[in-house]
């Protein structure tokens, strides 16, 4: 690594999550991938998982502030930026920040709000700052907003559409424990919620740094153009409509280079891409003949035949 303690630092961060989050090891490093690359989460899966235990284990052990939006159908934009408010004493309008200004924000839910709703989040996002009656207010950093969404439950939601799930630079399921890990969870919670007793083991300031450090992973030039030629095959197969965007290259290079800092190395291997390939992309594709809220299975199972047809560099 090229700032020191960098591997101690994130072992105690992941260490100190799965505390509370038993038996998610793989989840647990890819949010913390996405933190440190500066970038979000959709968590598409079941309630009662674990989503919202994740973000606030996440949150407690990075000492920063954690908030929930529960996404309704009457959720307005101003209920996630914030709004000004007229002070009489003053005379003068103040800006009361909403629970977006946050470190880990958890917007459950999401595709329960109507789209203008989702585009006030997704905006805040993508510009880290939100703007009031022609004023603009930067948001807290780091800032990761770990968004959610039910895969089998679609009466009375608006579908995300593609390139607002190009927002988000993973799209990944907990799913449930196994019965070993379950027994342990159960054990474990006889006392009170393990997430409340969680301590900090990592500050703000440090989480930056590291993200500083994601930026310097050596990409080797023969593993940027295996990774374009998994975004190409999206492009040019007749299995696919629409095929990954530049942004989402974008994305793939630093969540591989996020992946690699989180596994303690200071550079990119081609087990990097290939393990990312589903996450990152297959929300970024559309492949031919899917219908609008279908089960994106179909989109990770064409990922992953793309990319087992293409030559994996030595």
């Amino acid at each position: 690594m090229t700032e020191a303690n960098s591997v101690g630092d994130l072992e105690k961060l992941r260490a100190n999550i799965e505390l509370a989050v038993l038996g998610k090891s793989d989840v647990i490093k890819l949010v913390v991938a996405a933190l440190l690359a500066g970038e979000h989460i959709l968590l598409e899966d079941v309630p009662g998982v674990g989503k919202t235990l994740i973000a606030k284990a996440l949150a407690r052990s990075i000492d920063g502030r954690f908030t929930r939006l529960q996404f309704t159908p009457d959720l307005l934009p101003s209920d996630i930026t914030g709004s000004s408010i007229y002070n009489s004493s003053s005379g003068e309008f103040t800006f009361n920040p909403g629970p977006i200004f946050a470190n880990v924000v958890l917007a459950d839910e999401i595709n329960r709000a109507p789209p203008r709703t989702q585009s006030a989040l997704l905006e805040a996002m993508g510009e880290g700052q939100v703007s009031a009656d022609g004023e603009t207010h930067g948001l807290p950093q780091p800032l990761l907003v770990i968004a959610t969404q039910n895969p089998f439950e679609f009466e009375g939601t608006y579908l995300l559409p593609e390139s607002q799930l190009d927002r988000f630079l993973l799209r990944i399921t907990v799913g449930y424990p196994d019965r070993d890990q379950e027994l342990k969870l159960l054990n474990s919670h006889r006392v009170g919620e393990p997430v409340d007793t969680l301590q900090p083991v990592i500050s703000l300031e440090r989480i930056g740094q590291l993200q500083r450090v994601v930026r310097s992973v050596e990409f080797h030039e023969t593993l940027v153009n295996y990774l374009l030629d998994v975004v190409h095959a999206t492009r040019e197969s007749d299995a696919v409509q629409v095929g990954v965007s530049t942004r989402g290259a974008i994305a793939y290079y630093r969540a591989a280079q996020a992946l690699a800092t989180v596994e303690n190395r200071d550079h990119v291997i081609p087990d990097d891409i290939k393990r990312l390939a589903i996450p990152v992309l297959a929300h970024r594709i559309v492949p031919r003949g899917m219908l609008p809220g279908a089960d994106r299975s179909a989109s990770e199972e064409t990922v992953r035949q793309l990319l087992g047809n293409l030559t994996v560099p030595t």
